[in-house]
């Protein structure tokens, strides 16, 4: 009989023991699933972000904002994908003119296509914008806009960041993957508003991202309507349509989407003229900066980096109530888990 009650006793104990454990997982799941933003340390940047998507979708808030206005833009390099030592498109460029090289002899004497053919990056350096301008409409012109979206493609499907030993593509921020889900989960509309080339980034940013093609603003060449051998086809040319840098971001929101944001995430001083146009506007509004701080899981660079300044931007952000995330302190990882 006593055997027996002992035996009851430990089997109810055993039953005990393994619901409070089956318990306790289930509440450690359900807080983790509750956290949008699970890559974001707790901190003033988190929770700022929290409480201002909150806000705006509380009907019962003085600044609600009805989800037709939940704009949001996104700079891409620096502040969704990796930017440093050199911007990817730059990059793309440096290894088409190598490709195109047999089909222009006359590089080999021109700068800056001399030098960067020989490997001198300190010439390719010296000539500048100017310099830097030559080789990218070298490169990005005189074919179709088709046969340019598959090199490009081609080229971002194929080509490792030397450091990370990723495909560029894969060098995206986990914690703005989470944020970008989290706004379009609270009737956000996403855009990437970038200096960058609006047709590179077009081929990658809905698998990267989830954003569609149609919300992607960027600089731009002149594009011809020609008909080549029996075909309507559009022929991009050797000539700068549009720079979508700077004080270029708020006039290609404005002819791109018409509304004025409410949130905008940047990471250098050429981004400052979005988040004040962004800002600036009524209504509760959110501005944020990505500050690279983080030498050992990505790159540290700020006031004096020849990529993604950010010096002016740092100086007034307090005064202009926008948000500095610290890479190193608020994210607990950089990049997707491959």
């Amino acid at each position: 009989m006593n055997l027996t009650r002992r035996r009851i006793q430990f089997g109810y104990r055993f039953l005990l023991a393994g619901c409070f454990a089956i318990f306790a997982v289930s509440i450690c799941s359900v807080a983790s699933a509750a956290d949008p933003l699970p890559s974001w340390n707790d901190g003033p940047a988190k929770k700022a972000i929290l409480e201002f998507v909150t806000t705006v979708t509380d009907k019962s808030s003085k600044d609600y904002v009805e989800p037709a206005e939940r704009i949001a833009t996104f700079d891409n390099d620096g502040t969704l994908w990796v930017e440093y030592p050199m911007y990817t498109q730059v990059l793309f460029s440096f290894d088409r003119v190598k490709e195109l090289a047999p089909q222009h002899p006359e590089w080999k004497t021109e700068q800056p296509f001399k030098a960067l053919l020989a490997g001198d990056m300190k010439t390719v350096g010296a000539s500048g914008m100017k310099g830097l301008m030559e080789i990218i409409l070298a490169t990005h012109s005189g074919m179709t806009a088709a046969e340019f979206e598959q090199d490009a493609t081609h080229w971002l499907a194929s080509t490792r960041q030397p450091r990370f030993k990723r495909l560029y593509p894969e060098c995206i921020y986990q914690p703005q993957l989470e944020l970008l889900a989290y706004l379009r989960a609270n009737g956000f509309k996403t855009f990437i508003v970038s200096g960058g080339g609006i047709q590179f980034m077009r081929p990658m940013t809905e698998k990267a991202y989830g954003i569609p093609r149609s919300q992607v603003i960027g600089s731009s060449v002149v594009s011809e309507f020609q008909i080549k051998e029996g075909k309507p086809v559009l022929v991009r040319m050797p000539k700068i349509d549009f720079i979508n840098d700077k004080a270029g971001k708020p006039v290609g929101i404005y002819e791109h989407i018409g509304r004025r944001p409410i949130l905008a995430f940047g990471n250098s001083d050429s981004d400052m003229q979005m988040i004040e146009y962004t800002t600036g506007g009524e209504g509760r509004r959110l501005g944020l900066f990505v500050h690279h701080t983080d030498a050992d899981r990505e790159y540290a660079y700020d006031r004096k980096s020849h990529v993604g300044t950010l010096d002016k931007a740092l100086d007034q952000a307090d005064a202009n109530g926008w948000i500095i995330v610290d890479m190193k302190k608020d994210w607990k990882s950089v990049f997707p888990v491959k």
